[in-house]
């Protein structure tokens, strides 16, 4: 076979060389076919014809380089290098939780109170709304008797008879004070320590304080309110008014339950405290990195004591037990004619193998390489061979394209 293809090419090499001396039209070079039995290349996929082809490499199915969102001391790290990790295991684990477990108490008990706030009022509905009509009822009573006292203004004080009686013991009185007066005259020149004269001035003073009396409630009785009482009786029409209408008003805010501001404010207050709480648990739980899926560590970037910074990789993680390969070098010109779930054959290098695969992802966008336009298409292989890697290459045979 050694022999055979020297042969050829020694003889393509002549030919070519007297092109160039004895022909102005050079010659193409003869393709060189290897034996399909030749242990070089692997036997291809059955009924398989060769057409576009792309290089690539085997990837993981799921790979992640691991982050965390805050600055923390790292308390603990519990993975390494190689370690076979189920999905939800902690990786790494920063300092302050003690911070974040007292924040979720404080949390949880704002939530009870707010929840026992919201559940008060709607239990407590049908009595708020018998106070509010006792309270209506009550401004009511209120503002009539405001305004019968502001009535009574624009009257007399007392009847006609009372006058007459206060009048009469007016008169009466007078007539006391003068007999009084006659009586002190009689003793008015004695001396000032006289017994007599002491009991008749007595008798005068009395006398006289009596007519004082029923003649200063004579004249309020026959005087109107003045200007201040009259202001005073209409504000306290005004608030009885006001008292009035905010008790209808909250009646009707109670017709139907609860009062609709209060649930309200209750219900905001409730919600917030499940955002506080399900932020402080947020919180403690991104204290801990965590695999999101089953792999295998590749690399850890960190070590306890370290201060982590937000968004730098602490962990790299990949599923190593289930494989793809990812196109490279597939050309702008090719991807029109590209599907997905189209048949491939993917030759594997390393293992010497023709395994047969599908397209299941076709990149939106394109990239460069080498300044060529390229898109990256994704394959499953139907029967992963046994001995494959990441990172080892392929060749991708679209076949036509079809």
């Amino acid at each position: 076979m050694k022999l055979k293809l020297c042969l050829i090419l020694l003889a393509a090499f002549i030919l070519s060389g007297c092109g160039v001396f004895g022909q102005s039209t050079p010659q193409p070079l003869p393709t060189v076919e290897l034996d399909a039995n030749s242990p070089t290349r692997p036997a291809p996929v059955q009924g398989f014809s060769s057409g576009i082809i792309a290089s690539g490499v085997v990837v993981p199915f799921q790979q992640a380089q691991m982050t965390f969102s805050l600055s923390e001391r790292v308390k603990a790290v519990t993975a390494a290098a190689g370690d076979q990790l189920t999905a939800g295991q902690v990786l790494v684990t920063l300092e302050g939780g003690e911070k974040y477990a007292a924040a979720i108490a404080a949390s949880n008990l704002e939530l009870l109170a707010a929840q026992q706030a919201y559940e008060d009022l709607n239990a407590k509905a049908d009595q708020a709304r018998a106070q509010a009509q006792k309270d209506l009822a009550d401004a009511a009573k209120a503002l009539s008797d405001a305004r019968d006292e502001r009535y009574r203004k624009n009257l007399a004080r007392v009847s006609q008879a009372t006058l007459d009686q206060v009048q009469a013991d007016l008169i009466i009185a007078k007539d006391v004070l003068k007999k009084a007066q006659e009586d002190y005259d009689e003793f008015a020149n004695r001396p000032a320590d006289d017994v007599m004269r002491a009991q008749a001035f007595s008798r005068l003073a009395a006398a006289q304080q009596k007519v004082d009396q029923i003649q200063w409630n004579l004249d309020w009785l026959l005087s109107r309110p003045n200007t201040l009482e009259v202001d005073q009786a209409d504000a306290v029409i005004a608030v009885a008014q006001a008292r009035l209408a905010e008790a209808q008003r909250q009646v009707e805010r109670l017709k139907n339950g609860a009062d609709p501001d209060a649930l309200a404010l209750a219900l905001a207050r409730l919600q917030n405290a499940k955002a506080q709480l399900a932020a402080n648990q947020a919180a403690l739980a991104n204290l801990e990195l965590k695999a999101p899926f089953a792999g295998t560590v590749i690399e850890v970037k960190t070590h306890s004591g370290e201060w982590i910074i937000p968004g730098q990789p602490v962990v790299i993680l990949a599923d190593l037990d289930h494989l793809r390969v990812e196109t490279t070098d597939l050309s702008e010109r090719d991807i029109p004619l590209i599907k997905e779930n189209q048949i491939v054959q993917v030759t594997i290098k390393a293992l010497n193998l023709n395994v047969k695969g599908r397209v299941s992802y076709i990149a939106p966008l394109a990239s460069t390489l080498g300044g060529d336009v390229v898109y990256k298409t994704t394959i499953d292989l139907d029967a992963p061979p046994e001995g494959l890697r990441a990172g080892m290459s392929v060749d991708v045979d679209f076949g036509s394209g079809q």
